[in-house]
């Protein structure tokens, strides 16, 4: 997935704001780009897992819809483990396999993102291309 930094640091100025708890949301792009990062709400408001809130989820893809996007990825945060996913996180992939994940770790610093295919239970990294400007 190519992605600005710009984007990145959304999503990492996202994670720092929820925490303790973690962040989640939706990114909306076309052929292989980000091109829109969307809040969303976690309705667990939890330090340990995340669940797009349904209003937020309907939201969202309505916006991403109409402007003629797709849902590239899906990402959230790890306040207190690597930038890999969690057994919970495999198991909330189940029925979405085509976004990416794209995880914020805020145990390192700077904060680390990292990108995974998630499908049938298996993870992959997938390639993130941060572009500057």
């Amino acid at each position: 997935m190519r992605i600005s930094r710009e984007l990145i640091d959304e999503i990492v100025a996202h994670a720092r704001e929820e925490a303790p708890n973690e962040c989640c949301g939706l990114i909306g792009g076309a052929d292989g780009s980000a091109h829109r990062i969307f809040r969303a709400r976690n309705s667990e408001a939890s330090p340990l897992r995340y669940v797009v809130d349904p209003r937020d989820q309907i939201r969202i893809m309505g916006e991403i819809e109409g402007a003629g996007e797709e849902l590239v990825g899906i990402y959230h945060s790890h306040t207190r483990s690597a930038a890999y996913p969690s057994q919970t996180d495999v198991n909330l992939a189940d029925g979405w396999p085509d976004p990416l994940y794209l995880i914020c770790s805020l145990v390192a610093d700077p904060p680390e993102i990292r990108a995974f295919a998630i499908r049938d239970g298996a993870i992959d990294e997938a390639a993130l291309a941060i572009e500057d400007g």
